[in-house]
């Protein structure tokens, strides 16, 4: 017990020394405000309102009245909880209704559900892979994908972010090997060259696995031909759970063999139905012309003040800083003038990379855009 309570604090230690300790902020809804399109108020630093572009809600829909009302049917439906794993008794009509929409919505034969985004892409890759087989993955891909791989022996070669050339040199020497990409990359904001990638898997009989979840739901999905796409509900959707989309074979496999699915209790059935809902509601309101129209808004305002953000057309914009110290110290500013961003420090993200991960939705008004592209530009200068 003593070494173990030992080295706990030595590792504590050496991440506080380093400015990287990780620790929780626990937040509570403004009474009668909306999340995004009013301040929230923060809990435990200075009680004051604030206004969230931290959330991946980019439409807006977690807070939704028809969204609300969907998971709050489903729970008088099904309960709070499903009860058990999918295997059981946890499997209902609410699970496979939101496996038709998703399916509907990509064009694809089937679907399975995950509680969590995470659990999904390390199951996909645990399931799938072993040590005889070889994965070629862009750097940048996300940490769940590169657990799975590492725990299923795989072996990982990976090339340079988007870097055509160099993935084309992989898959020269390892013809046949999976190829793992995001839509939209997480911390860059950025988009895969997704066509090129797919040209490349067909002329070298590679199957290509696509991370969507920063990209479903904001863009028109993808009709190339894809092995397995991971979508997300906790983004665009305003939900929780994720899922795996592809063939109906890829399914049952997965169905039969991936222990984060076997071992698992399943979704909230009342989680299925609100998400359901919000897919239906992406398709009826213009919640994505919102969120553009606030993306270009921004970066606009940026581009006036002198302020350079990466390059990116979804609702991700970083803000490189560069040492963790400093992108700490400006978030810390940012939230005494009531504005709740992101910083991204190693290891998310690269050493000297650091940066403030701003994230818009469609809720945003304009005041509050033009409010923290001022309040960026008064700090930077």
């Amino acid at each position: 017990m003593t070494s173990l309570l030992d080295k706990m604090a030595r590792r504590r230690e050496e991440l506080a020394r380093g400015g990287l300790l990780r620790q929780r902020c626990c937040f509570a809804a403004a009474p009668g405000r909306e999340r995004l399109l009013h301040p929230v108020a923060q809990a435990q630093a200075t009680g004051k309102p604030l206004l969230d572009f931290a959330a991946n809600d980019y439409l807006g829909l977690a807070r939704h009245p028809k969204v609300i009302s969907a998971l709050a049917k489903g729970a008088e439906i099904y309960g709070c909880g499903s009860g058990a794993s999918p295997l059981v008794s946890g499997y209902s009509e609410a699970h496979l209704k939101l496996e038709q929409g998703l399916c509907r919505a990509l064009g694809a034969e089937a679907a399975l559900l995950f509680s969590c985004g995470f659990a999904a892409n390390t199951a996909l890759m645990k399931t799938l892979f072993s040590a005889e087989d070889t994965v070629i993955a862009d750097k940048l891909v996300h940490a769940s994908m590169i657990d799975g791989l590492r725990d299923s022996k795989a072996k990982i070669r990976r090339f340079a972010h988007n870097d055509m050339a160099a993935a084309t040199a992989l898959l020269a020497r390892h013809p046949g090997s999976a190829v793992l990409t995001e839509t939209v990359f997480s911390m860059d904001g950025d988009r895969a060259p997704l066509g090129k990638l797919s040209h490349l898997c067909q002329e070298h009989g590679s199957p290509l696995i696509l991370d969507d979840a920063h990209g479903f739901g904001l863009f028109e999905s993808s009709p190339l031909p894809v092995f397995a796409r991971l979508v997300t509900f906790g983004k665009a959707l305003g939900g929780q759970g994720a899922a795996i989309v592809g063939s109906q074979e890829l399914i049952d496999y997965l169905v039969a063999n991936a222990r984060e699915y076997i071992y698992s209790t399943a979704l909230s059935p009342a989680c299925c139905i609100g998400v359901l809902e919000a897919l239906e509601l992406i398709q009826q309101e213009p919640l994505l012309e919102r969120l553009n129209a606030n993306i270009a808004l921004f970066r606009r305002s940026c581009q006036a003040a002198g302020i350079s953000l990466m390059p990116s057309e979804s609702p991700i914009q970083p803000l490189l800083v560069g040492e963790s110290d400093k992108c700490m110290a400006l978030a810390a500013r940012l939230l005494e003038r009531g504005f709740l961003v992101g910083a991204i420090r190693p290891p998310t993200v690269p050493q000297g990379s650091a940066r403030l991960r701003i994230t818009l939705s469609a809720e945003h008004r304009e005041q509050d855009i033009l409010a923290l592209a001022s309040a960026l530009a008064e700090l930077m200068a």
